[in-house]
């Protein structure tokens, strides 16, 4: 417990949320493959009714991201009362640029859902590039704002 309340106190409100997102997003990806995984079996993947599963995994990702931004501004906040929810120019910056970093995920995930549309490939691999490029783009955005929150933007 004191470990989170000292990174409370290190880490600055946009990103503590970021942590959360990077924690949330890999956990949510794992979650996800693990039942696919688990309701195909032996059978092909495209026979799983995958819908529900990644619903519920995109509404518990939220809930949990959430949850636990609040709970880690609880515990920050009974370190740093002044300085737990603000922000400031150098994190809207960096919230941007990771934010143009993980966009270039989404493009190359919309155009592989049209080639895959245009080659009518099954639903579900369809949905699980959209799915991944989703993931992608919020891995890959939140590593380059931790990097950048770290290292300064360049």
């Amino acid at each position: 417990m004191s470990i989170i309340l000292d990174i409370g106190a290190i880490v600055v409100y946009e990103e503590r949320n970021t942590w959360v997102g990077l924690i949330v997003s890999v956990v949510g990806v794992g979650v996800y493959v693990l039942l696919v995984l688990q309701q195909a079996g032996d059978g092909p993947l495209t026979d799983v009714v995958w819908w529900p599963i990644m619903l519920w995994t995109i509404v518990g990702s939220i809930v949990a991201s959430i949850v636990i931004s609040i709970l880690w501004g609880i515990l920050a906040g009974m370190r740093d009362r002044d300085g737990v929810g603000k922000s400031d120019q150098r994190d809207r910056d960096i919230a941007h640029m990771g934010g143009r970093v993980g966009q270039a995920f989404m493009v190359i995930a919309g155009l592989g859902v049209i080639v895959q549309s245009a080659l009518q490939v099954d639903w579900f691999w369809i949905a699980n590039t959209m799915f991944a490029g989703f993931a992608l783009s919020a891995f890959v955005g939140g590593i380059a704002s931790v990097v950048a929150y770290r290292r300064g933007l360049v």
